[in-house]
Formats: structure tokens, C-alpha cells, sequence
């Protein structure tokens, strides 16, 4: 069994770094829903509010380059712990933030803290022996998917009942007793490396290119598919549903958008392929599944019971893909997960605000039709690029074993 540190790897383990990422990658998405309420409560525009999710976002892309990187080298209960830690001191200065610039640097700051789901799960990776790791990782990635879109949907509900500040108190606390959970339920992890120097590693982040040639194939599919794919169709779907025929409010469109769930159900088990040696052929198959989505989509858009299932069937191709890709990313390297995960993570932020965009440019050429046209088209891309990657996944696979 290759295991680099003591610590077993249990079903329970993996459900509690599934809690504590979903509830980290949550906090970024607390405000999308509350960003009219917000505005109104300090009295400025509404479209202002974009700027708290841009601050967020910055925040989120400085700590995964320049914090999670620790992670191949500091003892990871200690580091996970402290970013727990300040994420809840800086849950709470948003809950209490008097003017709309001291939110922004506040949620500026929790972006750059509550970045403990992108150490944690290259830790599972780590305590998982090979005939494991798939599973292990599809149920903490299933938790981060989860966090994504409880967090968008709770937030609204939590808002109507108590404003917008008690979503970042409640937050705060969950935020904090997960903190306690990690102190007392995670034994002491031997750190895996010693630092020399920060700089370097830093450094190392961008040389793993040089070091993995397959590492820009892995991270083509998943920047392609869930980059931007899977951006460019939850984006414009809000624009759908709030339009003609169905006309949806905010609470309406938040209950459409519960059918990812679909993703988070089924992603704890698809792990299992990449432990069966089947990543490879279903890896083509959650990517074939993706284009005829997208087309799907396109044909049956007044649909709403068609839009729900392909949503569904969607977020589970997605899944898939990412689960796989990361599956195989941590497979690369037992001493570099930290680093390894922090490219992954850095390309899917680039392709994603890259499909945000490009959602509401074609949205605004020709609405849905030229969305899901583009969708559609990337996704055969994605194809083409498996395609010819089969190989060299292949032959990995052979040289470890898989």
C-alpha cells in the first residue's frame, strides 16, 4: 500500500474533508445571491455589487497560488486549521462590515483564507492508498460541489428570514465548529518536505509543466468542460428561466438549480473508475455525454422538465470529468499534490472567467441558441482532445499500474 503518512484514510475522514471543503468553497458564493440586498442596505446601485464578487474572486486566486502550495511542506493539520481559523474572523468582519468598502476588503480577505477544500484534498489524495484514491477524492470533490450550490441556495432563504448579514454570522459559525471538528478528529500529519525556500516553491508551481508532460492535457479537459462549459451554461440559464416563457424568480431559479445535485450524489462514486482502470474510455463517455447535453439543451429550451433532466445529466458528465482529471493529476506526483492541485485549481479559475464572459457575450449575440451552440462546440473540442490524448493517459496508466 503506498501511503507517505500514518494516518489511515477512512470513509468517515473523507465525509469530514467533504464537510469542511463544501463549507470553504461555500463562502465564496454567499453574496451571489444577495448582491440587490446588499447594495440597498448601503444605499448605492445594484450593479455595484458585482465588485464584491470580483474581490472575492482575486482573494480566492491569491491564496491558492501563494498559500495551498504550502501544503507539500508544512504539517497540514497546523495549516489547515489556521486558514479555518481566519476564515471565520473574516466571516464575521462581513457580517459586521459598517460601509461597502470595508465588505469588499473583508470578503477580499475571506477569498484569500477560505482556500482549506484545496488543501484538504490533495491531503485525501495523499492518505488514500492507489486502489483507493478515486473514491476517496470523488466523495471530497462531491462535497465541494455540494458547498457550491447549498451556499448559493441557503444564502437566499437565510437572507429572507434574517437579512444578509445573519448568512455570513451562521456561516461564521459553521465555519468555526468544522475548526473544532479538524483539531479534534484529525491526528498529526508529518509534514512531507522541508522548506528551503518559498520563492522556489512558488517556482515549482509553474515547472511542473516542464517536469509532467501530460499535465496540459488533464488540465484542457477539465478547463474545457467545466471551465467553460458548464460556466457558460449556469450562467445563461439564469437569463433563460427569468425570461420568456417562464418568467422565474430568484427563489424559483435557485430550486432549478438544485438538479446539480445530481452531480454531488453520483460524484462519490465515480471516483471508483479511475480505480478500475476505466478512466480512460469514461472520461470520453462523460465528455461525448456534455456535447449532447449542450444540443439537447438547444433543442428542448421551453421545456422546463428537459431543462431540469439535462441539467441533472450535465452536472453529473462534469463531475466526472473533474473527478477523473484530479483522479489522475494526484497520480503524478506523491510529493507535489499541494502544488499539482494548485495548477488544477488556477486553470479552472482562468477557463472559468473565461466562460463567464464569453456566456454573456454570445447571450447578448443571440440569447440562448448561440450559448448552447458554443457550449456544444467546446464540448466537442473536449472530444477531439481526448481523442488524442488516449494514448498518453494509456501509457500512464500502465506505468503505475492502473
Amino acid at each position: 500500500m503506498e501511503n507517505n503518512d500514518s494516518v489511515q484514510m477512512t470513509t468517515f475522514l473523507a465525509v469530514l474533508f467533504a464537510i469542511c471543503s463544501g463549507l470553504a468553497i461555500g463562502n465564496l458564493y454567499w453574496a451571489q445571491p444577495l448582491l440587490v440586498a446588499i447594495m440597498e442596505g448601503f444605499g448605492l446601485p445594484a450593479v455595484n455589487g458585482g465588485l464584491l464578487v470580483t474581490a472575492t474572486q482575486i482573494g480566492y486566486a491569491i491564496g491558492i497560488l501563494l498559500i495551498v502550495p504550502l501544503g507539500d511542506y508544512v504539517r497540514r493539520k497546523r495549516l489547515i486549521t489556521i486558514v479555518m481559523g481566519l476564515t471565520v474572523l473574516t466571516l464575521i468582519s462581513c457580517a459586521v462590515s459598517p460601509s461597502f468598502m470595508i465588505l469588499s476588503l473583508s470578503l477580499f480577505s475571506m477569498g484569500v483564507v477560505t482556500i482549506s477544500g484545496q488543501i484538504i484534498l490533495p491531503l485525501a489524495g495523499d492518505l488514500s492508498s492507489p486502489e483507493e484514491r478515486g473514491r476517496i477524492v470523488g466523495i471530497v470533490s462531491s462535497g465541494i460541489t455540494t458547498g457550491i450550490l447549498f451556499s448559493r441556495f441557503a444564502s437566499g432563504i437565510l437572507a429572507g428570514l434574517w437579512g444578509w448579514r445573519s448568512v455570513y454570522v451562521i456561516a461564521a459559525i459553521l465555519n468555526l465548529i468544522m475548526v473544532l471538528a479538524i483539531i479534534y478528529v484529525l491526528p498529526e500529519i508529518p509534514q512531507k518536505n522541508k522548506l528551503t525556500s518559498y520563492k522556489g516553491l512558488i517556482a515549482s508551481v509553474f515547472t511542473s509543466f516542464k517536469l509532467y508532460k501530460v499535465l496540459p492535457k488533464i488540465l484542457l479537459h477539465s478547463g474545457l468542460i467545466f471551465g467553460l462549459a458548464f460556466n457558460m451554461f449556469w450562467t445563461s440559464l439564469t437569463f433563460l428561466l427569468s425570461g420568456d416563457p417562464f418568467h422565474y424568480d430568484t427563489f424559483q431559479i435557485g430550486l432549478v438549480s438544485l438538479a446539480g445535485l445530481t452531480a454531488a450524489v453520483f460524484g462519490v462514486g465515480l471516483g471508483k473508475l479511475q480505480d478500475k482502470g476505466l478512466s480512460v474510455p469514461a472520461l470520453g463517455i462523460f465528455v461525448l455525454t456534455s456535447a449532447i447535453s449542450m444540443i439537447l439543451g438547444l433543442i428542448f429550451k421551453e421545456s422546463i422538465i428537459a431543462i431540469i433532466i439535462i441539467a441533472g445529466v450535465f452536472s453529473i458528465a462534469v463531475q466526472g470529468v473533474s473527478v477523473l482529471a484530479q483522479a489522475r493529476l494526484f497520480n503524478l506526483s506523491n510529493e507535489e499534490r499541494s502544488r499539482l492541485n494548485t495548477v488544477f485549481v488556477v486553470s479552472n479559475f482562468i477557463f472559468g472567467a473565461i466562460g463567464s464572459a464569453l456566456a454573456s457575450l454570445l447571450w447578448s449575440l443571440g440569447s440562448w441558441e448561440y450559448v448552447m451552440t458554443g457550449s456544444a462546440a467546446i464540448s466537442i473540442i473536449a472530444l477531439i482532445v481526448w481523442l488524442l490524448s488516449r494514448k498518453s493517459f494509456n501509457e500512464m496508466d500502465e506505468k503505475l499500474g492502473v
